[in-house]
């Protein structure tokens, strides 16, 4: 049965850059399983129709000046008005299924312990079909490379499906800017004493270009090496 999470305040987070393709579907896909909530879209001034599409399907739309996910995330937190149980990441290109989010939220509010709960792709589920051979195997190898380096055990650390208590990021003014967002918020949760649980899901096909680079792999090492002696990166 699937939980209700009509009585629960959340927000819902989407950063986007020209995702025309994707973002109607996303939208549409997040009314349907989390009804109610407040979808807020961050578009980096999309060239084509991204903003009219999120606007015509009732979503909230604000701009960000730089560029960047990490970025995109941190302008949408600081601008996010009214205060919420929880808030949802998930990426604009419609790869990941928010009929997962309500069995993420009922997760994370049965434990008062969870910050928050994240979408595992590389499970029994998982088809290769799903993802580019050369992005599954960058990505599995930067998963790893997180666990080892920084002690976060998770099965996909760079998950872009995520529920998080509010009260823990509303003041979170992270230092990334690009894909390492996901690995700074990681460390976010735990530095403030909370765990973070896994379940897993489905995921889909990219709808329009993908972002991600190669250079994006090695800006997200980076971020994990940095997180090892946060003493030095937060005090500068």
């Amino acid at each position: 049965m699937a939980t209700d999470v009509r009585n629960q305040s959340i927000l819902v987070l989407i950063a986007a850059l020209n995702e025309e393709q994707g973002i109607g579907p996303t939208i549409d896909d997040v009314k349907r399983h989390v009804p109610d909530s407040h979808i807020l879209v961050v578009d980096g001034f999309s060239k084509d129709k991204t903003v009219e599409v999120a606007r015509e399907l009732g979503a909230q739309v604000v701009y960000r000046e730089s560029s960047g996910k990490g970025d995109a995330l941190a302008h949408a937190i600081a601008n996010a008005k009214g205060n919420y149980d929880y808030v949802v990441f998930i990426d604009a290109d419609y790869t990941y299924p928010a009929e997962f989010v309500p069995q993420m939220i009922e997760t994370i509010k049965m434990n008062c312990r969870l910050g928050m709960v994240c979408g595992n792709r590389f499970n029994s589920l998982f088809r290769q079909e799903w993802m580019n051979k050369a992005f599954y195997v960058g990505n599995r190898l930067l998963g790893f490379t997180h666990n080892l380096l920084n002690g976060v055990s998770m099965k996909d650390p760079l998950s872009g499906l995520r529920v998080v208590r509010w009260s823990i990021v509303k003041n979170w003014k992270p230092k990334s800017r690009g894909f390492d967002i996901e690995v700074e918020m990681n460390h976010h949760v735990e530095r403030q004493g909370y765990i973070i649980q896994e379940i897993d899901i489905s995921y889909r096909h990219r709808l329009g270009e993908k972002k991600l680079k190669v250079r994006h792999g090695f800006q997200i090492l980076e971020r994990m090496i940095v997180e090892v002696n946060p003493q030095v990166f937060y005090s500068s």
